[in-house]
């Protein structure tokens, strides 16, 4: 299987950032990490090995970023309104660095999200935000709403990065018609604590008509890799 280490400086967060690519062809997917997760995280826990023969068939390439969750999200020692700005930040670096690196390795025009937990966030929120972009997410018992990491503090930039707050209230025809293009998959499981919120966010994608799949496993531990694994195999 082809598997690439690559390591440099991100101009937009001003730091090494690090990533590792799986694969030599097929849908490129970029994975986000969980929330204390880091860039090897997919392998380290075998999701890699489990796709290995899609991989190795060339029907599917992994392009599994780091994270500044730290910096951000879970960041308690900086104000919330640095935690939000570090975050935004976070999201130019994969918009203007990542994903120009993922188009000069992989020239297929679909590009998915993919995550898992607080992974199942970022990929939602973006692919959500640039549809032009990202043809698609796959969540495996992701989580949307955030407020809860901002202390009470609340403006426009956490407003619109909390896709159960911006998208009811989002009625640009010019980003219904592109969701309505793509395709979305939430997955969680009936014993996982973000089931409310994956209900929550697959009854406002309802209400806009943005058409999508969810499903509920009835597996026990489902908020766990074991489980992700499975659910993973259904997706891609």
């Amino acid at each position: 299987m082809n598997r690439e280490y690559h390591k440099c400086r991100s101009a937009r967060l001003g730091r090494e950032m690090e990533l590792l690519v799986f694969g030599h062809a097929g849908l490129p997917a970029l994975v986000f990490p969980t929330s204390g997760g880091r860039f090897y995280e997919f392998e380290d826990r075998g999701m890699i090995a489990a796709f290995a023969a899609k991989l190795d068939a060339g029907r599917l390439q992994f392009f599994c970023v780091d994270s500044v969750n730290d910096e951000s999200w879970y960041n308690r020692k900086a104000p919330p309104g640095q935690r939000i700005a570090r975050h935004m930040q976070y999201e130019e670096h994969v918009l203007s660095e990542i994903v120009p690196f993922i188009r000069q390795k992989n020239h297929d025009p679909r590009l998915l999200a993919l995550g898992c937990s607080l992974g199942g966030y970022h990929a939602v929120n973006i692919a959500l935000r640039h549809p032009e972009i990202f043809t698609g997410f796959v969540s495996l018992s992701g989580t949307f709403d955030l407020t809860g990491f901002l202390d009470g503090y609340y403006d426009n930039d956490c407003y619109f990065h909390l896709p159960t707050h911006y998208l009811p209230r989002l009625t640009d025809p010019w980003f219904l018609d592109r969701f309505r293009r793509n395709k979305y998959v939430l997955a969680t499981g009936w014993d996982d604590q973000c089931l409310g919120q994956n209900q929550e966010l697959d009854r406002i994608l309802n209400d806009k008509g943005i058409p999508h799949q969810i499903d509920i496993w009835d597996s026990p531990h489902s908020h766990d890799w074991p489980a992700w694994q499975r659910m993973a195999h259904q997706y891609l």
